[in-house]
């Protein structure tokens, strides 16, 4: 299920990703490396909170959740089971959808764009699609059944 290795890195790459702009959010690191100076405008943001949590606080979880779908996925009891790919869709695809959202806002509400955010928005985006893959590939697309 070489899907869902490629979901366990990229979701271990945004959890990383997450966890770093968590970390700014709470004030314990210095300024974002950015090169932009739009990660700081935008992570300073009214938006940059949802519900009184920080966003990046969210993708850690949701991240931390893919992460454990695909490495529980890959355990010899769960590797024919289709679930964790299921899970893996579904995750990533509100996932899709709340970058979506989060991208526009930067693009026409807070008209800044945090570059930190657009390669989140590309790894949840690029987790999708190896699930996607590896799903049509369990329903025997393209096998000859």
């Amino acid at each position: 299920m070489r899907h869902r290795m490629a979901a366990a890195a990229l979701a271990l790459f945004g959890l990383l990703l997450s966890i770093y702009l968590t970390l700014y959010k709470l004030g314990f690191t210095g300024p974002l490396v950015c090169g932009t100076g739009g990660c700081e405008r935008v992570q300073t943001s009214r938006w940059a909170e949802l519900f009184g949590v920080p966003v990046a606080a969210y993708g850690v979880a949701a991240y931390l959740a893919l992460l454990v779908i695909a490495m529980a996925g890959l355990s010899e009891q769960r590797i024919a089971d289709p679930a964790p790919t299921k899970w893996l869709l579904i995750v990533s695809g509100a996932g899709v959808a709340f970058s979506i959202y989060l991208t526009s806002l930067e693009l026409f509400v807070i008209h800044a764009i945090c570059r930190w955010c657009v390669a989140s928005a590309v790894v949840i985006t690029a987790i999708f699609v190896v699930s996607l893959v590896g799903r049509k590939g369990e329903w025997g697309v393209g096998s000859g059944t």
